[in-house]
């Protein structure tokens, strides 16, 4: 491979993030774990119905639409969930593939909106999965406007749940 292409993958990219592993520390290649629980930091945990989880993830699927082998339209799309939920886009990256159908990401700081659609059946599957203030389901809504169907079927996950549960003891 190329270096472009291995940039394109994430291969040799500097990051804020690969930054701060670093300066935690690595044991047998392994990240040195900390939770960070003070009063004066974020932790972007959902607190609803009495529980704490890392975030809410949406299996959405969008059945009988339009537009879902449009790149453009699907990036837009994205940027509308984005603005939407209150969340904040880092990085948008499409795939369209030949003869039809997209896959695609929407990085966020509060994780990601994700996609791969069938265009020749009408058939979209998108996941959205957000922390902290974020506001997932309304992703909903624009997905059902973009792609000009009410055929749309949503499964909630509350991610980390017992984990965040035990964490935070």
């Amino acid at each position: 491979m190329k270096n472009a292409n291995l940039f394109q993958l994430g291969i040799g990219l500097e990051t804020g993030a690969h930054a701060e592993d670093i300066s935690r520390g690595v044991i047998d290649s392994a990240p040195m774990l900390e939770l960070v629980t003070d009063n004066d930091r974020d932790d972007h945990f959902i607190r609803k119905d009495g529980t704490v989880f890392a975030g809410t993830h949406l299996i959405i699927e969008v059945e009988h639409g339009t537009g879902l082998d449009d790149e453009t339209l699907i990036q837009n799309a994205f940027k509308d969930c984005v603005d939407a939920c209150g969340a904040t886009l880092l990085h948008i990256h499409t795939h369209k593939f030949s003869p039809q159908g997209v896959s695609g990401v929407a990085v966020l700081a509060e994780s990601h909106i994700s996609c791969h659609t069938w265009p020749e059946i009408g058939y979209g599957a998108f996941d959205v999965f957000m922390c902290g203030d974020a506001e997932p389901w309304n992703a909903v809504q624009v997905l059902k406007t973009a792609f000009a169907t009410d055929n749309v079927h949503v499964r909630e996950l509350r991610r980390g749940e017992e984990v965040v549960a035990e964490a935070l003891g």
